[in-house]
């Protein structure tokens, strides 16, 4: 690989990794949770039966 290639391959991951780290350090300090859907009894009732239930196997 030339010495460009290598520049570029090194730009990029920077700013796909940087993203990353930002969107999660982001995401820390703004979360995006709804007291009203902690609090919605038909949402908690719909997450105990789905608990209930059998997992699903991949292979039958």
């Amino acid at each position: 690989m030339t010495p460009i290639a290598i520049t570029m391959m090194i730009v990029a991951m920077l700013v796909v990794w940087g993203g990353l780290a930002a969107s999660i350090l982001n995401l820390r300090a703004h979360p995006e949770v709804s007291s009203d859907l902690l609090e919605d009894p038909d949402m908690v009732a719909e997450d105990e039966a789905r608990a209930r239930l059998p997992r699903p196997d991949r292979d039958l």
